[in-house]
């Protein structure tokens, strides 16, 4: 099956741990009955689809391909919001939005130490947002006009990113579809906006 014959598009939820994509993708699921919800981390978890665990970075090893061979039934059916803080191994065909969650450095930091991370771990996910490590990932791996780059790091932001989110899934045209943006941020990450060259709703 092609990504034409889907009848739902594909989501992808990414961004560097802490950035709330695990709670938009929770609640954009809770939003869309239609859609199936797949946390990625649990299920890498539950299927053992790792080579095991390293003890020194205190994450699992993912096999990639297990992953992507374990996942292709469900992404080739469509209607799967997918949650993950990878996000270059998956075949491009699979999505038709990818969302890159950012965060600010001070909402990051609070965020991973109420999770008690290590300070080692803490640091590492602190400096791969500083340079752009999962955003530039997903703007080498997929074409930009998919792409939307939206900051979170408020509750109003969160609900603003799941509100667009889940009026473009509901309107979504099939393959070709852009990324939606928020309006009020022309393409500004940093005011909550999504970075992309297509304008929402046909505008200019």
């Amino acid at each position: 099956m092609t990504s034409a014959d889907r009848s739902l598009p594909n989501l992808l939820i990414t961004g560097t741990p802490g950035t709330g994509k695990s709670t938009m993708a929770a609640q954009l699921a809770a939003q869309l009955p239609d859609f199936a919800l797949i946390e990625l981390g649990e299920l890498i978890k539950a299927k053992q689809l790792h080579d095991g665990w390293d003890a020194e970075n205190e994450a699992y090893l993912w096999n990639e391909d297990r992953i992507c061979d374990e996942l292709e039934e469900a992404m080739s059916r469509g209607g799967v919001i997918l949650d993950f803080h990878g996000a270059d191994f998956f075949p491009e065909r699979w999505f038709d939005l990818v969302v890159v969650l950012r965060a600010n450095n001070s909402v990051l930091y609070e965020r991973l130490a109420a999770r008690r991370y290590p300070e080692k771990k803490l640091q590492e996910n602190l400096e791969a947002e500083i340079m752009q490590v999962v955003r530039d990932e997903v703007f080498d791996a997929y074409q930009e006009d998919i792409i939307a780059e939206w900051q979170s790091d408020s509750l109003e932001q969160l609900e603003a990113n799941i509100a667009l989110a889940a009026r473009w899934a509901r309107e979504w045209q099939g393959p070709g579809t852009s990324a939606p943006r928020h309006a009020e941020a022309d393409g500004d990450a940093s005011a909550g906006g999504a970075v992309s060259a297509m304008a929402q709703d046909g505008a200019p």
